[in-house]
This record gives structure tokens, C-alpha cells and sequence, in this order.
């Protein structure tokens, strides 16, 4: 039997995303940011309060980093989302995370995390969502078998809105565009 539960933010699982920016001094930001995602096949789309430390920047440098959070550094990465950069100008410094200058964008790449997405600014569109494009993934060796992300060695977050929590994405179920061919 189902039962309705009227209109909620249950979108599942949603991917933990670390917005690093630059601001005005050179300063690093980060920010976790659970609402956003892929908006075509080399752009991001990110849903950003305008009041955000973040959303200066990206507006300010017309860059951004997007990195997606790790099991190992759940800590941090839950710390720079409730720290406003706004307030807290070492918010960085006192997560414990590290970065360094991405090389194709004026963005910081999170040191910690192995995989980022570098991004250039196309556009705030009109419902106020940042739009980038994507122009390099760069990527911790470390996490890589052949060339492809081991995901026995890259253990990504998702958000769980339903009962505000972080799981660890880590297991296999089946092989995309193939498990369906057992049909028929």
C-alpha cells in the first residue's frame, strides 16, 4: 500500500557538492551544497542562495570548483555547509581541509577530496541557479584503476533528505544499459 506524503525536498539521494571559490583578497571558500547537478553534458547547475559568500565570489571571479565530498572527510565538508564565509573568513583554515589553485580556472581545488570539476561562469539563469561549464575533471591518481574511477577506492556522499543524514555510495547493483537486456 502507498500513502501519500504531500510536496517535500525527497529528492534521492542527492550528491554532497563542494563549491570552492576565490574571493576578492584570494581568500578560499568552500561550500557544501546538496542542491545541484549535472545541467547538460559538459555544464553544472548549482542552486545557490544569492546571500552566500559562494555566490559573491562565483559572481566576482567567474569561476568555481565543484568537488564532490568523501565518507573519509564527511567532518569537514558538513562543517564548511554550516559555517557561513560571510562570517567566518578562516572557515577553510578551521575545517581542517586543504586546497591549492586549480591549473585551467582561478578557483581552489579542495586537497583533500579527489574529485573535481573545474568550471567557468556561463550564467545565472532566470530562476537565480548558477550555470557553469565544465572545463577540466581533475582527478586524484589515487582513485583511479585504468583511467576510471574505482569506486573501491572512491567513496562519494549523498545527502539523505529524508532523515538528514550522509550515506557512503559504495556498492554495485548492476551494469548500466545492460541489466535491463535480461528482459525479453
Amino acid at each position: 500500500m502507498r500513502k501519500d506524503l504531500g510536496v517535500k525536498s525527497w529528492f534521492y539521494p542527492l550528491p554532497v557538492l563542494i563549491i570552492g571559490t576565490y574571493d576578492e583578497d584570494g581568500t578560499p571558500d568552500l561550500m557544501n551544497a546538496a542542491w545541484g547537478g549535472l545541467y547538460e553534458s559538459d555544464q553544472v547547475v548549482l542552486c545557490l542562495s544569492h546571500s552566500h559568500k559562494t555566490f559573491k565570489n562565483i559572481m566576482a571571479k567567474k569561476a568555481f570548483t565543484v568537488s564532490f565530498a568523501e565518507a573519509k572527510d564527511v567532518v569537514a565538508c558538513d562543517y564548511v555547509g554550516i559555517v557561513s564565509g560571510n562570517t567566518v573568513k578562516d572557515k577553510v583554515q578551521r575545517s581542517g581541509l586543504h586546497t591549492s589553485k586549480a591549473s585551467h580556472i582561478d578557483a581552489p581545488l579542495v586537497d583533500e577530496l579527489s574529485v573535481a570539476l573545474e568550471c567557468e561562469l556561463i550564467k545565472v539563469n532566470e530562476d537565480g541557479n548558477v550555470i557553469g561549464k565544465i572545463v577540466n575533471i581533475s582527478v586524484d591518481e589515487k582513485v583511479l584503476t585504468d583511467d576510471k574511477l574505482d569506486p573501491h577506492k572512491f567513496i562519494p556522499i549523498s545527502f539523505d533528505p529524508c532523515n538528514n543524514t550522509y550515506r557512503a555510495v559504495k556498492e554495485t547493483v548492476a551494469d548500466a544499459f545492460k541489466a535491463g537486456k535480461e528482459i525479453d
